[in-house]
């Protein structure tokens, strides 16, 4: 005789309610439907349910262990053939069976806990230069989508004209269905396909989108990019998908190209560019120019700096929410390829001073 508390994972003498916490969990990652499936685990799984998910059953079993004969004396034991659609009651007790209550986690049902329909989703992408996606940008674009229909405001009814209760569900917006079988009774309840789950239907239909309440058509959204946004990242816009004529609108997602820059480059909330000064600048000092995203800036160049130093100008970076970051500058020494006479005699000399 079959442990049916060990299929279902518990201890001899588990409540109802960690029996039924435990066969949704089985049942879920071994239904035939599922990649995890195993069909003889499923029947065992949903025979040990069967039994334990009764109370009177529970309590012989309990009381009588492998002396139990599932059907309180009914010989054979378990039928799955019978569990899958003959009809009659199940020892005349009438054990409840509720499929969308079982099922309601992974996706066969779940009674008047039915999730609501989601328009579908939405992707675009938009290019940026390397400005834009430091400051930030609105960007206006049009996109064709479903959207609800402007000329009944989704309700799929003419103007002017009023809607009806739906014969098919009786305004209820859903359609309850009961069959008896050998376990008891069978109720799902799924969405009213004639009403879309409204309970109403129009009188007369939109002659621009047929009753549906949703039309194809254009539409200009107003995009914000965030300052400091980087290549790849997604923007999301809730409910700026496409419409659906009975549940909520999908989401718009925006992924970002960024352009990058010919001189500056970008490193978290820091950008840097490289900055080519002369060796007599080098010795001596200077001031130079630098372009930044914010218009040239000048600097100075103090005197003994080496190749590959950096020089920082502050708050002239990537924005963030603690301010800006800063704009690093790394000097690059060019040494002259070819020297005229005079200039060799004068490193002659400077050689000759130890330098």
């Amino acid at each position: 005789m079959k442990d049916y508390y060990e299929i279902l994972g518990l201890q001899k003498g588990a409540s109802r309610d960690e029996v039924k916490k435990a066969f949704r969990k089985m049942a879920a990652k071994y239904h035939p439907d599922k990649k995890t499936g195993d069909e003889e685990k499923y029947k065992e799984v949903t025979e040990a349910y069967a039994v334990l998910g009764d109370e009177k059953k529970k309590a012989e079993y309990d009381t009588y262990g492998h002396a139990f004969n599932n059907a309180g004396g009914g010989g054979g034991g378990f039928n799955w053939q019978d569990f899958q659609g003959a009809q009659g009651g199940f020892g005349g007790q009438g054990f409840e069976f509720d499929l969308n209550d079982i099922f309601e986690n992974f996706g066969f049902g779940g009674g008047n806990r039915q999730q609501a329909q989601r328009g579908r989703d939405v992707s675009i992408d938009i290019n940026l230069n390397f400005q834009e996606s430091i400051f930030g940008v609105t960007r206006k674009l049009l996109i064709t989508k479903n959207n609800t229909c402007i000329q009944c405001d989704g309700t799929g009814a003419k103007k002017g004209t009023s809607m009806d209760n739906c014969s098919t569900c009786s305004g209820n917006g859903k359609i309850r269905e009961t069959r008896q079988s050998i376990m008891g009774s069978f109720t799902t309840v799924r969405e009213c396909n004639t009403c879309h789950g409204k309970g109403k239907v129009p009188k007369e239909r939109c002659g621009h989108c047929a009753g549906a309440g949703v039309a194809r058509s254009e539409e200009e959204i107003s995009i914000k990019v965030p300052a400091g946004i980087n290549n790849g990242e997604v923007i999301r816009m809730t409910g700026r998908g496409e419409a659906t004529p009975s549940g909520q609108p999908g989401d718009l997602y925006i992924k970002v190209h960024v352009e990058p820059h010919k001189t500056i480059r970008r490193e978290g909330s820091t950008l840097s560019t490289k900055l080519p000064i002369k060796l007599t600048d080098a010795l001596l000092g200077a001031l130079y120019t630098v372009e930044t995203l914010d218009g040239n800036t000048e600097i100075r160049i103090p005197a003994g700096i080496t190749h590959g130093e950096l020089i920082r100008i502050k708050e002239k970076g990537v924005p963030t929410d603690r301010g800006r970051g800063d704009f690093m500058v790394k000097v690059s020494i060019e040494t002259p390829k070819k020297l005229s006479r005079a200039a060799q005699k004068l490193v002659e000399q400077l050689k000759e001073e130890g330098i």
